[in-house]
């Protein structure tokens, strides 16, 4: 088997090494440009890549002998997959790899949300000692709603298993509920939640899905949780709920103003009002995309890739 790879960004080491045990031939450029790549790209069976740029058309085109495109993460939405799939590429990602860490931090941020822990750090540090204005909420009795029920979703409802609160979820997909969570539609779960987990791919159907309406059909005041894609939410609407207190905190690990690269974020000049907001709020707890960026699941994503890599050629 000659099939040479290469690998756009680094990753754990055990991907390269098995995939090299395996017979596989492996090449590695984290530097240059996409257009630089392009220039070379024609001489590569696959691809491993995470965020660094987009695999469009143009480049789609001039990677001529391209078998598989491996995205070392849950989405795939930096690629042109319906152009990809009429030249019969081969697409993986591993959502699997850090589903598990997705659900602990959506579980964590909860927590946190409800027993004000970060503003009470915060306070502490400052020399204040607040407790009545920490008072928190407790998760028992609750109503979680989940919306997106894949490998996300479906792992967070199991994490919830330990408390007393009623889990349900709504999906494109139909008849897909289990022990853990009952399926609703979308105006049910907007009746009943306390709690929003977002749980979503970012498509054109999910895009600014969280606007100024969506929020306002909830039947209660309510929290907001989202790990899935920054642009699934309308910031400056949520801002809005969180001011009429409509929305009572919002644990975002995603943003919408992320660009592809996540770590340009702070790099603009005018930094959006409803993001200024955000960064004041005691009852916001914002994270750098890292809700599936543990140490297990740098692992475990490399290993999933790896054995999707091998079952195409298998």
């Amino acid at each position: 088997m000659n099939v040479k790879i290469l690998h756009i960004d680094s990753n754990n080491p055990i991907l390269w090494q098995q995939l090299e045990d395996a017979g596989f031939e492996n090449h590695a450029d984290f530097k240059s440009s996409k257009e630089e790549i392009e220039t070379k790209i024609q001489d590569y069976n696959g691809i491993v890549i995470r965020s660094r740029f987009k695999i469009d058309k143009t480049f789609l085109d001039k990677a001529t002998n391209l078998q598989f495109i491996a995205r070392v993460g849950a989405g795939l939405e930096s690629i042109d997959c319906e152009y990809a799939e009429t030249k019969g590429i081969h697409l993986i990602a591993a959502p699997e790899g850090n589903r598990n860490a997705v659900a602990e931090h959506s579980l964590g941020v909860i927590l946190s949300l409800f027993n004000n822990l970060n503003q009470a750090d915060a306070e502490i540090r400052a020399g204040h000692w607040n407790r009545e204005s920490n008072r928190g909420h407790e998760l028992d009795g609750k109503t979680v709603g989940i919306i997106g029920y894949g490998n996300m979703g479906k792992a967070f409802a199991k994490k919830l298993r330990g408390f007393d609160v009623e889990v349900v979820f709504h999906d494109i997909l139909e008849n897909i509920g289990d022990e853990n969570a009952k399926q609703v539609s979308l105006k049910e779960l907007q009746q009943k939640a306390d709690v929003l987990s977002l749980h979503l791919p970012w498509t054109p159907e999910t895009d600014k899905m969280v606007n100024a309406d969506f929020i306002n059909a909830f039947a209660k005041p309510f929290w907001v949780i989202n790990t899935s894609r920054g642009k699934n939410i309308v910031t400056a609407d949520l801002v809005s709920a969180m001011k009429s207190k409509k929305v009572l905190g919002a644990g975002l690990d995603v943003l919408e103003y992320e660009k592809l690269s996540f770590e340009t974020l702070f790099q603009d000049k005018n930094t959006p009002e409803a993001f200024q907001y955000l960064l004041q709020a005691k009852n916001v707890l914002l994270t750098p995309h890292i809700a599936g960026w543990t140490f297990e699941s740098h692992e475990r994503l490399a290993q999933v890739i790896v054995d999707k890599i091998k079952s195409v050629y298998s």
